[in-house]
């Protein structure tokens, strides 16, 4: 159920980075796509989910648009935020809003009707998203339904998962009948080793072109984490973080709210 109000256990959020900025040392190409981020809301007018990990500021569409522009990217991808659940309302608002510079990834339940998935098709969604590590999302069991419900629609399935479960995830992810996504490069701890069979199973998906990986979130995944986080010239502590023992951590700034 939404609440109006932050959980005493879904931690703060720090907001994303006010002041982009272009890269420095390559130039993008003309026409460039920014593949993840995404638009959130505040309540009462859109609720956050009582089940989320985290309880993010306000990160309105104009925010996200002035970012696109500030950093020279054409277009961009909004993926729904967990903390908004099955609630895509603010998401397509602004794909509607920007029909010919943004599309959408959607989550919805297995009871999604028909009608509805037409309305976000419309709307300039292309895909739907599983995300087993925060809450809000909708997870695996769901994976074979939503799986047909997106070839109907000549969708791709997205997911947020970690990759330490692929090994037995693979042969599920393989059979589906559309492409699919891993977001993050699947959360796979730095810590554990290019050597683990969560990594090389990720891999394998790859060399047999049944999927894609987006290259992202690297910070998530580092035993430092974020640079930004630490103060300039900050040596690294030896008790940092690690994502192996104490699972992925909350988003970070300048991550551009992209869970």
């Amino acid at each position: 159920m939404p609440t109006a109000d932050p959980l005493p256990t879904a931690p703060m959020c720090p907001a994303p980075n006010p002041a982009p900025r272009p890269p420095r040392r390559i130039a993008l190409p003309e026409g460039a796509c920014d593949t993840h981020a995404h638009v959130i809301g505040g309540p009462p007018g859109y609720p956050l989910v009582d089940s989320r990990s985290y309880t993010p500021p306000e990160a309105p569409p104009a925010a996200y648009l002035g970012m696109l522009d500030a950093v020279g990217m054409a277009r961009g991808v909004l993926v729904q935020v967990s903390v908004h659940g099955t609630d895509n309302r603010l998401m397509v608002e602004t794909l509607e809003a920007n029909r010919g510079r943004l599309r959408g990834i959607a989550v919805v339940g297995a009871d999604a009707s028909d009608a509805e998935l037409v309305r976000l098709k419309a709307a300039g969604v292309v895909g739907l998203r599983l995300n087993v590590l925060f809450g809000g999302g909708v997870g695996f069991d769901q994976l074979e339904r939503l799986g047909d419900r997106c070839r109907e629609l000549g969708w791709h399935l997205q997911s947020l998962l970690d990759a330490r479960t692929l090994p037995e995830l693979a042969p599920r992810l393989e059979r589906l009948p559309v492409p699919f996504v891993v977001d993050h490069m699947g959360h796979m701890p730095v810590s554990a080793g290019i050597d683990h069979p969560g990594f090389q199973a990720l891999l394998g998906l790859l060399r047999r072109g049944k999927g894609w990986v987006k290259l992202s979130g690297a910070f998530r995944t580092s035993v430092a984490g974020h640079p930004r986080i630490r103060a300039p010239g900050e040596p690294t502590p030896s008790s940092a973080r690690s994502p192996a023992r104490d699972g992925p951590p909350p988003p970070q700034p300048g991550d551009r709210r992209r869970r």
